[in-house]
């Protein structure tokens, strides 16, 4: 089984001690620490150190940031251009530091990297620091700065770039967090507690998408209720057929949507096989069931399905690959029926609100997708083994 890749960010002659009680901690958790200063980092050759630290980042699955005293080396032009400064302005509401990237560290642009590619960041800072952050803050904009030495900074001059670095984290749209430590035991209890409610939190959604299928359940129950009794109630066969179809294949027309193609008449002026149609006009080339990849999943992760296309992006359904098949036996039967009458269906149905967001598309490599998918999974597995075995000691 593969370890969970941690990364950890910071200076390191001032947080050398932290460093190395961290690497014990990811260690004994049966995770794999990613430390330059214990090469754990590819330095390839042919590049810039600095550019290795950068490019060592999207392997990982996790960031720990230490922020202490000093600013450490700036970054060089080369690892830089690495990281996406445009995706970046959107992530925070205090971007001015990243405006001026010649006053960038090696250690933040690490940082800015795993923003770019969200990578979960657990931030960590020095609590004299936070302090001294506090008076900056309240004087940053004032003649007198200049004049304010930090006890916390070792060069006065790298004061204003760890100051709003800080407040670009702070001030991120999301993943916002921030923890403060004196001593390592404030950073093992604080990793140990957020990991735990992160799983913890993933249960409760496990168990709240459960009661989530029951309740569609009881609505499609009383929904073919409701259908029996407006069939009975409509005169010609026509129309009947069409009210059968608008009741019959709104999983179906739900599905088509959801794919958001810029032309349907290939399914509603011709006749076309299921295959065809998949493989043809939607370009999709494999179905994964996430259940064959990593089995003993949960019940709702189970219910997760990969329609890969030919360019190795995909669509993620809500739903098992039994799903599939039930949505191709529908779509021949759809097939079969009239020109006309597929396509008053589809317009009935394209009239009214919209289904259930059953399935969505991603852009990106369904092998990254996958990967990332498998290691969260083994993280997950790997705190409630942890929990189990601290609560039977």
């Amino acid at each position: 089984m593969a370890s969970l890749r941690v990364f950890v960010s910071s200076t390191c002659f001032d947080l050398g001690p932290i460093r190395g009680q961290l690497r014990n901690f990811l260690t004994s958790m049966g995770y794999e620490p990613i430390m330059s200063d214990y090469n754990d980092v590819l330095y390839d050759p042919r590049i810039h150190t600095h550019t290795s630290c950068i490019e060592e980042i999207a392997t990982c699955d996790i960031i720990i940031l230490l922020v202490g005293s000093r600013f450490g080396g700036k970054a060089i032009p080369e690892a830089i251009s690495k990281v996406d400064f445009d995706a970046l302005l959107e992530k925070s509401k205090s971007v001015e530091h990243l405006k001026k990237k010649e006053n960038i560290s090696v250690t933040q642009l690490e940082v800015l990297k795993a923003v770019e590619i969200e990578i979960p960041i657990f931030t960590f800072i020095d609590s004299r620091l936070w302090n001294d952050h506090e008076l900056y803050e309240k004087n940053k904009n004032k003649s007198i700065l200049k004049d304010i030495e930090f006890p916390s900074i070792e060069k006065p001059e790298t004061a204003e770039f760890i100051f709003e670095f800080i407040n670009f984290l702070r001030h991120r749209t999301r993943g916002n967090s921030i923890n403060t430590f004196s001593k390592f035991e404030d950073i093992d209890e604080a990793l140990k507690k957020q990991w735990a409610g992160l799983f913890q939190k993933l249960l409760n959604e496990s168990r709240n998408k459960q009661l989530e299928f029951k309740r569609i359940d009881l609505l499609s129950n009383q929904f073919e209720d409701l259908k029996t009794a407006i069939l009975t109630s409509i005169g010609s066969t026509n129309e009947r057929d069409v009210a059968r179809g608008v009741v019959r294949f709104r999983r179906l027309v739900d599905f088509l949507r959801n794919m958001r193609l810029p032309d349907y008449s290939s399914i509603l002026n011709t006749t076309i096989s299921w295959a065809d149609f998949m493989q043809d006009i939607v370009g999709i080339n494999s179905v994964i069931d996430l259940d064959s990849i990593v089995p003993n999943l949960n019940r709702h992760l189970r219910f997760r399905t990969l329609l890969v296309k030919n360019d190795n992006t995909f669509y993620e359904v809500r739903f098992g690959s039994e799903y599939i098949d039930e949505l191709s036996q529908e779509f021949e039967a759809f097939n079969s029926l009239p020109s006309e009458t597929k396509n008053i269906i589809f317009d009935a149905l394209a009239d009214m609100r919209n289904g259930l967001m059953i399935i969505r598309y991603h852009r990106e490599d369904y092998r990254e997708y996958m990967n990332r998918f498998q290691q969260e999974y083994m993280l997950n597995r790997q705190l409630f083994d942890n929990d189990n075995e601290e609560s039977e000691s």
